[in-house]
């Protein structure tokens, strides 16, 4: 059974992503250790790309295992906000983010807002320790790799439209 597509693709260009990829390291409180086991264990892998945190957790990855982080400001006091920009102006590629399920954060919503960035705007996102293993391990990792950029104004064109 073939599909007969009607509607405009909503991929309207794409970023390159170079060999040497952006990637937003961030944890919450109860997950920052794990984090920091995991990035201990990748270091020389996430040595040979441009790595930016939040205040805490790159700060934490940036003494503990010698690696340079830039650091925006702490979570809960606008840090997911400006890491969530960065993505929106295609400056991170990627993003591992170890959030605690088990407790609610007082920036719950700015945690939502990042999280749904990420998504608009296609970037690999690692929530776990297993996804994280599965995107430092990718071939994709040092390669350049062209990451579609979605036009979803379309899509609202569309459904006003109706």
């Amino acid at each position: 059974m073939s599909i007969k597509q009607t509607d405009p693709p909503i991929a309207h260009s794409s970023k390159r992503m170079g060999r040497k990829k952006n990637i937003a390291l961030i944890a919450h409180d109860h997950r920052k250790s794990d984090l920091l086991d995991w990035a201990e264990f990748n270091s020389e892998s996430l040595s040979k790309h441009n790595l930016f945190g939040t205040g805490t957790t790159g700060a934490l990855i940036s003494e503990k295992l010698d690696l340079k982080v830039h650091c925006f400001k702490s979570g809960p006091l606008g840090g997911d906000l400006q890491i969530g920009a960065a993505i929106s102006e295609n400056e991170i590629d990627m993003m591992i983010f170890f959030w605690d399920p088990l407790q609610a954060q007082p920036h719950d919503v700015d945690v939502k807002a990042l999280l749904r960035i990420a998504v608009l705007n296609n970037i690999p996102i690692a929530q776990n320790r297993s996804s994280a293993d599965f995107l430092i391990s990718s071939p994709l990792m040092n390669e350049t790799y062209d990451r579609y950029i979605v036009d979803y104004s379309k899509r609202f064109s569309k459904d006003i439209n109706k």
